[in-house]
């Protein structure tokens, strides 16, 4: 599995719990994982573990050898068919960062030739450690161009003859699209960049166009967002059509939660650990993040609470529009995230605006999620498109009511609740993306809250969903099965690659 991020080690949003859950999971299925990520500056490791260097190679980049160092993570009761490997150069990562500059909040002006460098580099390390992978899960943009590298540069290489690609998407709205000249950065002849080649995207080179274009077979992490990105501009960011194309290779599964992690039962971050039998004990956790916000403690209001990356995406353009209808309603908000400088600068002018009403963390801090999570009645998202998320799956776990639009992953997890008929409604939902949409989930929000015995069901209900993920893991693994089976017939690309060896570009097709 190669991802830019992955629980414990570094994060920024979801994938990075996905990873993390995910390759335990396939690993307790009795398969063998090797995760391969780079080695940040801001590496977070496992009390007690270390890391131990395995490999020196060299990687191809703007057409000259790169060194690396490649480290094996070395950690007591580490599971035992399980590896996380890390991909060090401080030219590339050892700065403070993953994708943007913390001083600035900014893109990294390189992230082209980082994300290049540490693709090649993955496979570099495969080949020096002789780890022959029956398949590679890449996720997202930034590891999008191994499957590109397979069947181009690496299509001769009987090292990675068997082996097939699977690419994840996460986000269609990140799709890693750098100027033309990252071809050569990333070591691809010219002859492979024309309009409407798998690279060329409106002029530009189009990582995530690359990874669609070249991967075995194509995942995304709710069945409804896979629909979604196929449909139009407004999922598909420009890439529907491609995404058409693949139709028959591209396949929606649900992500999960890691129920080990968050599980109110068993949690020790939060003030008093609890389930869906002693969900009194759930007030002691409002009343804890209550004094540690410093929120008044008025516990007949109720508590939203919210964990975010700031970006447009996550609606909060419309708390931006609804901000004084909303704060003046009779409850209080805990707000944790960091990213726009717009959205950060907004909670901070509402917080100082709302001091009794609302309290604002920036940036993220794991041990404050799970009080979080635990300590409000309701959570809100009202993005305007949601892939899957994992947030409201957290929430109904700790029987914290979901407040959600429907959309993509949201619409797939959160039952609607309709007042007077709670038997299965685990969360309360709004469609239209407008600010009185926004407002009136929030004050369906109020008057659940106002009811007790109403409010207990609903909580109970979420609390009864099953969100881990072995389902999820059980279907990624046939499709590994799946990818492998085609990978060992397909000829398309080497077809593709005669082409345009022989005519030169422009004529090339991908059928």
């Amino acid at each position: 599995m190669l991802s830019a991020e992955s629980v414990p080690f570094a994060k920024v949003g979801g994938l990075a719990d996905v990873v993390g859950a995910l390759s335990r999971s396939i690993q307790d299925l009795g398969c063998s994982v090797a995760v391969f990520l780079p080695r940040y500056a801001s590496l977070e490791l496992p009390e007690g573990s270390e890391l131990e260097l395995v490999s020196k190679i060299e990687v191809p980049v703007r057409g000259e050898d790169t060194p690396a160092l490649v480290y094996a993570l070395r950690a007591p009761g580490s599971p035992p068919h399980l590896t996380n490997y890390f991909i060090a150069n401080d030219r590339y990562f050892g700065r403070p960062g993953i994708y943007n500059n913390p001083a600035t909040g900014e893109a990294f002006p390189d992230n082209a030739e980082r994300f290049a460098f540490y693709s090649r580099a993955c496979l570099e390390a495969m080949r020096a450690l002789a780890f022959v992978p029956e398949v590679i899960h890449a996720n997202d943009h930034q590891a999008a161009l191994v499957p590109a590298y397979l069947k181009t540069l690496y299509a001769e290489d009987p090292f990675f003859q068997m082996t097939a690609t699977v690419l994840s998407i996460h986000n269609m709205g990140y799709q890693g699209v750098y100027d033309a000249e990252s071809m050569a950065i990333a070591g691809f002849p010219p002859t492979y960049f024309y309009p409407l080649s798998p690279f060329e995207f409106w002029g530009k080179m189009n990582y995530l166009k690359a990874g669609i274009q070249f991967a075995d077979v194509i995942t995304t992490v709710s069945e409804r967002y896979a629909e979604e990105i196929q449909s139009g501009e407004e999922f598909g960011f420009g890439l529907q059509g491609v995404l058409n194309a693949r139709r028959a290779d591209l396949v929606g599964i649900l992500n999960g939660i890691d129920v080990r992690i968050w599980n109110p039962r068993t949690d020790r971050m939060i003030a008093a650990r609890y389930d869906a039998e002693s969900l009194e004990r759930k007030g002691a956790c409002k009343e804890a993040l209550l004094q540690e916000s410093g929120l008044p403690g008025e516990k007949n209001l109720p508590l939203f609470g919210m964990i975010s990356r700031l970006a447009e995406q996550k609606g909060f353009d419309l708390i931006e529009a609804a901000a004084d209808r909303l704060f003046a309603l009779p409850a209080q908000w805990v707000v944790l995230g960091s990213g726009s400088k717009r959205y950060e600068e907004l909670f901070q002018s509402l917080e100082a605006r709302y001091p009794e009403r609302l309290e604002f963390r920036k940036g993220f801090d794991d041990p404050l999620a799970h009080r979080i999570e635990a300590g409000s009645d309701f959570f809100l998202m009202p993005s305007r498109y949601e892939p899957c998320g994992l947030n409201q799956m957290m929430s109904m776990r700790y029987g914290t009511v979901p407040v959600v639009r429907w959309t993509g992953g949201l619409a797939d997890t959160v039952e609607p609740y309709a007042p007077g008929s709670s038997e299965e409604g685990t969360g309360i939902v709004f469609t239209p993306y407008t600010p009185e949409a926004l407002l009136h989930a929030v004050e369906e929000a109020l008057a659940l809250y106002a009811s007790p015995r109403a409010l207990a069901r609903v909580r109970q209900n979420g609390m009864g969903r099953d969100f881990s993920w072995e389902a999820s893991a059980r279907k990624y693994l046939q499709l590994y099965r799946q990818a492998n089976a085609s990978r060992r017939m397909g000829t398309g690309f080497h077809k593709w690659l005669e082409t345009v060896e022989e005519t030169g570009p422009g004529r090339a097709s991908l059928a």
